[in-house]
């Protein structure tokens, strides 16, 4: 055994003195210093880019934005309960509404648990939920961190274990930003575009130290080099004294030993495009979340026309669809498949509502086509309703001419003119015929 023990400590020594003599030194410049070892030489034993996790991604300002952004947007929009009637849609009051609109449950409004609840779509990549139900109704919504439920599948049957309970499917609002194959597990957006926030977080880190350093580069000393390993970390130590102390007393000039010189190692951030490249990972991240770059306050491409235009886009392409993706499982989840006359729905008016004039012109032609009446029209810009406001108007030739005031034109059973009852009669006729 003993043998054996001291032959095995030999081979050790013998491949530990191969590996010692195979590699490039400055004690032995005879071996040339290949790509594959140029980073070893210099001490750098990995070039991986940083780990990302959620917290690191939102250090990210592309990234805070993004998720800040839509979470509020999509907290702040209205969502009603709503019935459907023979007279039309007609808003639910009740314990209903504020849970959809007004407070979720007794310890957090609606703005504020809407929030967290899409911030955790837009980092983890799932929204969770619980519904508490009493026998008048839905009561409550309390939320779930995601990170702390595990959903299983049983047959056909969805179940969410959360903090030692069990949650039936139809008890849960469950947002994902994307499914997997398997239709429980999902897609989170910072996980996906771990590579691109990564190169965002090394851009971040390298101009950080970059700009710490002075924006001096790392140096290379070129020249005859003194012999042995003390005698070059006594030089390199010489060096850094100097070029420290050129930082601080803010010389552009600093000395150093006769036949030497200094060279940058790596590559100067202004010939590595280095804005262009942090610019350009902003862009990736929009893509990562389908968000115009402008929400993101980049307005590099930006111009007065396709601004405006990337506002209905974020309405139409975006928001209105993560709205529908809440809207069908609340619906689900509050009033089953077969939801009646009953339904949740978002209000996207209010960021469609564009410029001054742009609404004026627009709610002029709706209520002169009676597509809203006045006071429809005044409520959508927060004004009181007025007398005779509630009725339908049609502009043109439907009115008699002639006809001055409000009270002249709908009264009831006003008679015409004889002239006009005639000429009314043969338009009857003709229109029969």
């Amino acid at each position: 055994m003993n043998i054996l023990g001291l032959d095995i400590r030999r081979k050790s020594a013998s491949t530990a003195k191969n590996a010692l003599e195979s590699r490039a030194t400055i004690e032995n410049p005879t071996i040339p210093v290949s790509a594959e070892n140029f980073l070893a030489f210099f001490g750098v034993q990995s070039a991986n880019l940083p780990h990302v996790t959620i917290d690191r991604a939102l250090a990210v300002p592309a990234v805070w934005a993004a998720v800040a952004f839509l979470s509020r947007t999509l907290a702040a929009l209205p969502r009603h309960a709503y019935r459907d009637t023979k007279d039309g849609a007609k808003r639910v009051g009740g314990k209903l509404e504020a849970v959809v609109n007004a407070a979720p449950n007794d310890g957090i409004g609606s703005f504020a648990f809407w929030q967290w609840f899409w911030q955790q779509v837009f980092t983890g990549g799932r929204g969770l939920a619980y519904i508490e139900r009493t026998p008048q109704g839905i009561d409550s919504l309390w939320p779930m961190d995601p990170a702390k439920a595990t959903i299983k599948r049983s047959g056909l049957k969805i179940t969410y274990a959360y903090e030692g309970k069990t949650y039936d499917a139809a008890d849960v609002i469950d947002v994902p930003f994307m499914r997997r194959s398997c239709g429980l597990k999902h897609y989170g957006p910072i996980a996906m575009a771990a590579k691109a926030i990564q190169l965002a977080i090394a851009m971040n880190d390298y101009g950080s130290n970059f700009f710490a350093g002075g924006g001096v580069p790392p140096l290379a000393l070129e020249g005859p080099l003194p012999a042995g390993a003390e005698a070059i970390k006594r030089a390199q130590a010489d060096i850094k004294r100097s070029v420290d102390a050129a930082k601080n007393a803010n010389e552009p000039v600093f000395p150093i030993p006769a036949g030497y010189k200094l060279t940058p190692v790596g590559i100067d951030p202004a010939k590595g495009q280095m804005v262009e490249a942090r610019r350009f990972q902003v862009e990736e991240i929009a893509r990562t979340y389908q968000l115009p770059t402008v929400f993101l306050q980049d307005l590099t491409h930006g111009t007065m026309a396709n601004t405006e235009q990337q506002n209905l886009m974020l309405v139409q392409h975006l928001i209105g669809q993560w709205a529908k993706a809440l809207e069908d499982e609340i619906n689900l989840k509050f009033f089953g498949r077969s939801t009646g006359n009953r339904y949740v729905s978002h209000v996207l008016d209010g960021l469609l509502r564009g410029d001054f004039a742009s609404r004026m012109a627009g709610l002029a032609k709706a209520v002169q086509n009676a597509l809203m009446t006045p006071n429809e029209a005044r409520a959508l810009e927060n004004r009181p309703s007025m007398p005779h406001g509630d009725g339908l108007f049609l502009q043109g030739a439907t009115a008699p001419l002639g006809t001055a005031t409000y009270g002249q034109q709908n009264k009831v059973g006003a008679a015409l003119p004889a002239n006009d009852n005639a000429q009314s009669d043969e338009n009857d006729e003709a229109e029969a015929a």
